[in-house]
């Protein structure tokens, strides 16, 4: 998305944008750019999602037509936290929203199946009840002298068996095949389903399975813990080494956190250089785990970046939270991050002080 920040920072203090022609003419084309851009993502959210798209480009339309040539700095920064607001709601409603209807699908899939079965079961027992009528037929056809109507009887009886047995045969491989469908599609959306909750890069969890997660704890009202994870100095690895290299580094930071984690801790990746972990215990408990993950998961790493291999130093910054009684998720995670700046500004503090 484009930021009209650095355009209007790039003025002098003071200045307006009717001061200098250029800064103006800058100003000005930045603002229809972002302009432009909010009505585009307007328009690709209807097509992405036809059931919430509409909201998000009215919400967008409303914010582009707020903006006009000469808005200030403030105003700028206000519509790109409301832009950022509104995509960030939508996102979630929408995922929300094809999970269900992924959910209602399955559970379609699953009734077919079950009917199918059912009709199958009919099926058979109407072919053993048939198969007790010719029988029946045969006992009778027996019992009489006359040759010509036992013959007849007997071809008709062993005619509907045959018939029956083939109907029977044909319902059978047909449940059988109606079986293997359901069951490739029932596959297919459990598959679906793990991408969701995956985050594609680190194989970690994702954000919206993480809060399903953090959601699910509440309402069981047990002990829980979050620890919000930021890598410091992220975003200079990227401008030197280049976005695989950060990409190298996030999958490995990705995999020690696994490594120094127990299998009852559920990670996720909650985006960028972010990430995020559960932990069923109490603070006391949760404050010796993430002592002993800083220690394990800050140090060397080595990378390949633009010029060969190159080890770094990454260090990460932690906030830790206890969910409080009757607390929303919003507002354990609000105290987390907070958590996870002030530790950020600590490390900040110690890195210039050691400077000479």
């Amino acid at each position: 998305m484009i930021s009209l920040k650095k355009y209007l920072d790039a003025a002098r203090p003071g200045s307006t944008a009717g001061d200098e022609p250029e800064e103006a003419d800058l100003a000005s084309a930045a603002i229809a750019a972002y302009r432009s851009a909010l009505s585009e993502m307007g328009s690709c959210s209807q097509e992405a999602c036809p059931a919430l798209g509409p909201s998000l480009r009215q919400g967008l339309g409303k914010l582009e037509a707020s903006l006009s040539d000469t808005v200030s700095r403030e105003t700028v920064q206000s519509t790109e936290k409301k832009v950022q607001e509104q995509l960030q709601d939508w996102g979630k409603k929408t995922a929300s929203h094809y999970r269900k209807q992924t959910g209602e699908v399955k559970e379609l899939l699953i009734v077919m199946a079950r009917t199918a079965e059912s009709v199958g079961a009919r099926d058979q027992r109407c072919a053993g009840q048939m198969n007790a009528v010719t029988t029946r037929l045969k006992t009778i056809a027996s019992l009489e002298d006359l040759t010509q109507i036992r013959s007849s009887i007997e071809k008709s009886a062993a005619e509907l068996k045959t018939s029956i047995d083939r109907m029977t045969a044909e319902g059978k491989a047909a449940i059988e095949e109606l079986k293997a469908e359901v069951s490739t599609y029932q596959a297919k959306l459990e598959e679906a389903e793990l991408i969701a909750s995956r985050d594609g890069l680190t194989g970690l969890g994702s954000r919206l399975w993480v809060e399903g997660q953090i959601e699910r704890r509440i309402k069981a009202g047990t002990p829980l813990c979050v620890a919000v994870i930021d890598i410091n100095g992220f975003k200079p690895i990227n401008d030197e080494h280049g976005h695989l290299a950060g990409d190298e580094v996030l999958k490995q930071f990705a995999g020690e956190l696994q490594s120094v984690c127990r299998s009852a801790d559920l990670i996720g990746r909650w985006g960028g250089d972010e990430f995020i972990i559960l932990l069923d215990c109490d603070l006391a408990n949760a404050k010796v785990k993430i002592d002993r993950l800083r220690e394990w998961v800050c140090g060397s790493y080595k990378i390949h970046g633009r010029n060969g291999p190159t080890k770094l130093r990454v260090d990460a910054s932690i906030g830790l939270a206890e969910h409080l009684r009757d607390e929303s998720m919003k507002g354990l995670l609000e105290r987390a991050d907070s958590g996870m700046y002030r530790d950020k500004a600590a490390f900040k503090a110690r890195a210039a002080a050691a400077k000479p």
